[in-house]
């Protein structure tokens, strides 16, 4: 993967000697999001620029890419446009798992459990998109739930797929540039030929002086990861003990998890938390994850998921002669919903080149 270091903020120091045939579009923010949408626009013959402080394979807790559970698991509580791009990367992801084995993405078999039975608009909207959905039988699942499902789930190891769309983003022509930036503005000044920018920066949002998003948060995370030959089945707890055990195939182990801490930027592992993930994940799955597994088979994970209150934010805005998408805030769901922003990104990004050329002058700021 090509990295371009930049140092200052000229002209020259942003756009490459090579010519360009067309204005890039530039991206701030090289996690997930950022990632696919660079994919999906250089698919559709865009040039794209990344600008980011941290890239594919780097191991910092702030890449919260790097870390993520990363299992595509229907969202409740939604609405339908959101569940519909929900649906539109589980179709990417399924594509990829068929396709490109170098991706990092498999299917293993799922079984949730709920201790209550589902509300309205509850995660089970997820049916209509996966395959081998079931209602589990009195019996097949623990006692002490209301009910229980069963369905075929896509996984993706984030230590396959981020490098997997470094590699990719390179050979279709698209360009990394580490760098660190404190404003858009900054962006506008690198690149001032360019007329479409995308801000993926993740809680990065909240720290921009020219965005200043003060829903924006950091939520720490920290899971554990257990090597072991038992990979076959993802386990989800949805109620009141938030409880994951999520299959890590290509990579031999199960992450065991979860927990969510606002505003903790720790990267120190705490192990009363790790202690307590084992033990719900044992309650969860005890055929898979025994109560005291050996320590050599045990290692731990933290990452920091760039959360938002209310949400995350998708729109687009014409401020001025440029146009900036902003796609960030999606805490842990960033891989569930990824492929569906990035296609929706596209077109935005289209409805913005066709607004170019018919009115090129305009300075009016509209969100769409």
């Amino acid at each position: 993967m090509a990295i371009e270091q930049q140092n200052g903020h000229s002209h020259q120091n942003g756009v490459s000697t090579t010519p360009f045939p067309q204005r890039p579009i530039i991206i701030l923010g090289a996690g997930i999001i950022g990632c696919a949408a660079a994919r999906q626009l250089l698919q559709k013959g865009f040039q794209v620029i990344l600008v980011a402080e941290y890239l594919p394979g780097d191991q910092n807790i702030f890449y919260a890419s790097a870390w993520a559970g990363a299992a595509w698991h229907s969202a409740g509580g939604i609405c339908d446009e959101y569940k519909y791009l929900q649906v539109v990367s589980h179709r990417h992801l399924l594509k990829l798992a068929q396709e490109e084995p170098e991706a990092g993405v498999c299917m293993v078999k799922s079984r949730e459990y709920l201790e209550e039975a589902p509300g309205k608009n509850s995660a089970i909207w997820g049916r209509t998109v996966v395959s081998n959905f079931r209602h589990l039988k009195p019996g097949e699942f623990p006692s002490n739930f209301n009910c229980g499902w069963e369905y075929d789930c896509l996984v993706t190891d984030p230590t396959k797929h981020m490098p997997y769309l470094g590699k990719k983003i390179t050979s279709l022509g698209g360009r990394f540039i580490r760098q660190k930036v404190y404003s858009l503005a900054e962006l506008y000044d690198m690149f001032p030929e360019s007329r479409i920018f995308i801000n993926a920066s993740g809680w990065g949002s909240k720290l921009l002086s020219d965005v200043k998003d003060d829903k924006c948060f950091p939520e720490r995370g920290q899971n554990v990861f257990f090597k072991t030959p038992n990979t076959g089945t993802m386990y989800f707890r949805n109620g009141k003990e938030y409880t994951y055990v999520i299959p890590r195939p290509m990579s031999n182990g199960l992450v065991l998890g979860g927990i969510k801490q606002r505003d903790n930027l720790s990267p120190e592992v705490d192990m009363d938390i790790a202690r307590d993930e084992i033990a719900r994940a044992h309650r969860l799955a005890p055929e898979v994850v025994p109560s005291d597994p050996p320590e050599e088979d045990l290692s731990y994970i933290v990452g920091i998921r760039p959360s938002r209150e209310g949400g995350f934010r998708l729109d687009s805005q014409r401020i001025g002669e440029r146009t900036v998408l902003s796609a960030y805030g999606f805490g842990g769901g960033g891989y569930a919903f990824a492929y569906g922003v990035a296609d929706a990104l596209v077109r935005m990004v289209e409805d913005a080149e066709f607004e170019n050329v018919i009115n090129p002058d305009a300075k009016t700021v509209a969100v769409l």
